[in-house]
């Protein structure tokens, strides 16, 4: 065999070890993605419509947008980002602070 066709090899399993390698990334990155998807996320579709998620049918993979008061339904594959995730409210809690009394309570024992 010719030691350039065996370099060429190389360079091409290599070229295709790499590539398989990114698509997987990017395939679980958006897995991910949709499975983040809740009420209240704000997205853009691939059409280029901006939109926030009011419903998400999972098992009839669909979702509705609602855009400026006009609800539409998609698909969930045709989301192509997420602008915002929905904000989780965090429960305040309050501190008390108690008074602390430094004088002393003076009784009576008479």
């Amino acid at each position: 065999m010719n030691l350039q066709f065996v370099w060429m090899l190389l360079i091409f399993g290599g070229m295709l070890f790499f590539m398989q390698r990114q698509q997987k990334k990017q395939q679980a990155k958006r897995q991910e993605q949709m499975a983040s998807l809740a009420k209240g996320t704000e997205i853009v579709t691939i059409g280029g419509l901006y939109g926030v998620i009011d419903e998400i049918d999972r098992e009839a993979n669909k979702m509705v947008l609602d855009v400026d008061g006009v609800y539409l339904t998609f698909e969930l594959t045709a989301l192509k980002a997420v602008v915002n995730a929905p904000k989780v409210e965090e429960t305040a809690v309050e501190v008390v602070e108690e008074e602390v009394l430094e004088d002393p309570i003076e009784t009576s024992d008479k």
